[in-house]
């Protein structure tokens, strides 16, 4: 387990080689390290790229990271005031990935892009006081009301 300042928890999974795509495949990854942490977002900014309720996002390092293909960037501004580059499909949209200026070392795939999600699990909730009151929080997660980082 890994803790850096903020708050965020890290656990590296046992399974590091990972592969994911967009919608129309476009846009392939594939991920050389272990995910190092599994979290869920509440942020409206995300629930609005998602288009649901949350954003379940998983953390690597940057340097574990193999793109074919193009993304589109969306400069985002989180409500802390730092930078959020969210990428995305050119062609079908599916969102990507996003980079966050408090870490830039990690990048925070989409989980639902990868070909099977099904090894992970999240540990951490942040910005649950934006959650939908439909949608309850997974049990056993830490949670945060805004951001950890």
């Amino acid at each position: 387990m890994i803790r850096f300042s903020g708050g965020i928890i890290m656990t590296a999974d046992d399974n590091p080689s990972k592969t994911g795509r967009c919608l129309c495949g476009a846009v392939g990854y594939e991920i050389l390290g272990p995910v190092q942490m599994t979290a869920i977002c509440h942020c409206r900014n995300c629930q609005r790229q998602s288009g649901t309720a949350y954003s379940v996002i998983a953390g690597i390092l940057r340097s574990d990271y193999r793109q074919t293909g193009e993304t589109r960037i969306f400069h985002d501004t989180g409500d802390s005031g730092r930078r959020v580059e969210r990428h995305f499909c050119g062609g079908c949209g599916s969102p990507i990935l996003s980079i966050i200026e408090p870490l830039p070392e990690m990048l925070f795939i989409k989980a639902g892009t990868l070909d099977d999600s099904t090894e992970l699990q999240p540990a951490v909730e942040v910005y649950c006081d934006s959650a939908m009151p439909y949608v309850p929080l997974v049990p056993g997660t830490q949670k945060f009301p805004k951001s950890n980082v």
